[in-house]
């Protein structure tokens, strides 16, 4: 008589728990578990009142330094050219004015021999339970110019974590809040940027924009010609708005000074010219200097 043959079925190995857990990580994880449920609770009891979440959001991107923080550039080279978006301060701050979301980064695994961390970026939405998470691996490398350093230093792989996981972060709170809402809250940012902040002119406007990025190494021909070749008393706002953005992102290390303005190239025959010009000009006379520039208060 046959018996039917029973596969034996081996249990895979359960992985390695911690032999010790101390007294403070076990108090921290029960903690974190009663504030997570305790947030679901608040958040059903108190739910967003939408018509006050959208007068917070106007009011506070009317701010002019919130405004200036909430757009970025960034140069890719090639092709691509300049990108151009909202900036993880902006994800943020609507995030509090829509009230009832928790949002973070985590650092999952930092594996410092293979040169990697992986992360996970996540927001949730207490009240309709939508919850958006991303994991991603991060290599411990700085790139510039087409080339890789190996970060070796805790303190830059941090900097280099932070800032590769804020970009996720952005599109995580991005993914729960309403597309109309962030819509609008890009317009009333916008519409701050070009219309200054308070009563100051629009001449005083431009002169601070000019004051600051002399101070940086940019020269008045470099803005008026990133202006489409327009002087600098034809500006409009929309130009010193967009000047601001540029100040910023170079400020925030998004974008070098040599990509938004890179120097023209001289020629030989260029410079023999020029020298050939101030010689003739020396024969004839001594060269006036010209008017020197009051330089306006503040910066963009």
């Amino acid at each position: 008589m046959n018996f039917p043959v029973v596969e034996q079925q081996v249990a895979a190995p359960a992985a390695p728990a911690p032999s010790f857990v101390g007294q403070g990580t076990a108090v921290e994880q029960s903690r974190a578990v009663a504030e997570v449920q305790a947030a679901v609770v608040v958040a059903r009891q108190f739910p967003r009142d939408e018509a006050m979440a959208t007068r917070k959001m106007r009011s506070a991107f009317r701010q002019q330094t919130l405004a200036a923080r909430s757009f970025f550039r960034f140069n890719r080279g090639g092709a691509d050219g300049n990108i151009n978006g909202e900036t993880i301060q902006f994800a943020k701050e609507l995030a509090r004015c829509w009230g009832n979301i928790h949002h973070g980064l985590n650092e999952l695994r930092r594996d410092d021999e293979a040169g990697e961390s992986e992360m996970q970026a996540w927001a949730w939405d207490l009240e309709s339970n939508e919850r958006a998470s991303t994991t991603f691996i991060v290599p411990h490398v700085r790139w510039a110019k087409g080339s890789g350093k190996r970060l070796e230093d805790p303190r830059d792989v941090y900097e280099n974590n932070t800032n590769n996981g804020a970009r996720r972060l952005r599109e995580m709170i991005f993914t729960v809040l309403p597309d109309w809402y962030r819509e609008e809250a890009k317009s009333v940012a916008n519409y701050t940027l070009e219309n200054g902040a308070g009563d100051k002119p629009l001449s005083q406007r431009i002169a601070d924009a000019i004051t600051a990025f002399e101070n940086i190494g940019v020269t008045v021909e470099q803005l008026e010609e990133s202006r489409s070749g327009r002087a600098s008393d034809r500006w409009t706002n929309l130009d010193v708005a967009q000047l601001q953005i540029i100040f910023e992102s170079i400020r925030r290390g998004e974008v070098t000074v040599d990509e938004e303005f890179p120097q023209q190239r001289v020629t030989v025959a260029e410079i023999h010219q020029q020298a050939g010009e101030t010689q003739t000009a020396t024969s004839e006379g001594p060269a006036q200097w010209p008017a020197a520039r009051e330089p306006g208060a503040g910066a963009v």
